[in-house]
């Protein structure tokens, strides 16, 4: 019996699948750009970006497979159900820039090149412009105080009398029993009042305390007595 094999791969042409493929790279270089140059924080990942890029062309090539065929579209979603990543994506805006890579993919993929062109360039400006001016913005600091406190005498009365002297507000996160007992560790978090630093703040926490450890976390850094 011959072996019938079948390309369907005239579908689409070469032309098409090099101007997907291309398009697809070119904008996600750029969306990856973007990203890079308006990451803040510290936990920026070069894999990450270059995933981005790679997942643009990958849907892109998804697209063109797909085609307007309903078989395949549900073939596709059954074969990558069973794939599962266990990264933690770090920032919400992270998934943001993974929707933005997929939507252009998608749109290249299946040929709407003006749409790919134009709506990347709409949402890069506006990535660039919430950056720029520092859109949305809650000008509020807040600390995170952890105090270590023998479980036996007042305390909680003492750090709570040292923090309203030095928090405009505070609220009680947890208390947990550490070193076999011998020990409570108070988590608060907090927002000093003006013209308050955190170093006072521990200075006037470790002289209530009986000169147990004392921890003030903010944003940036971690201070210790």
């Amino acid at each position: 019996m011959p072996f019938d094999v079948q390309d369907l791969s005239g579908t689409f042409s070469v032309g098409d699948i090099a101007i997907s493929l291309t398009l697809s790279f070119v904008l996600s270089v750029m969306i990856g750009w973007v990203y890079r140059f308006t990451h803040r924080n510290i936990s920026y990942s070069q894999s990450y970006v270059q995933t981005l890029v790679i997942l643009g062309m990958l849907i892109s090539l998804i697209m063109l497979v797909v085609g307007s065929n309903i078989a395949r579209a549900f073939a596709l979603v059954g074969a990558l159900s069973v794939v599962r990543f266990r990264n933690a994506i770090k920032e919400t805006r992270d998934v943001g820039f993974i929707f933005l890579v997929m939507g252009i993919g998608m749109a290249a993929g299946t040929r709407f090149y003006t749409l790919a062109i134009v709506a990347s360039v709409a949402i890069c400006l506006v990535i660039l412009v919430m950056f720029r001016f520092n859109w949305f913005a809650a000008n509020v600091q807040r600390q995170v105080v952890k105090v270590q406190v023998p479980p036996d005498g007042d305390y909680l009365n003492h750090i709570q009398d040292v923090l309203i002297a030095h928090t405009s507000e505070f609220e009680l996160v947890s208390m947990e029993s550490i070193r076999g007992g011998a020990l409570t560790e108070i988590m608060y978090t907090v927002r000093l009042k003006k013209g308050h630093e955190p170093g006072q703040l521990i200075t006037a926490l470790g002289e209530r305390t009986g000169g147990q450890r004392v921890t003030v976390l903010t944003g940036y850094d971690q201070t210790d007595l």
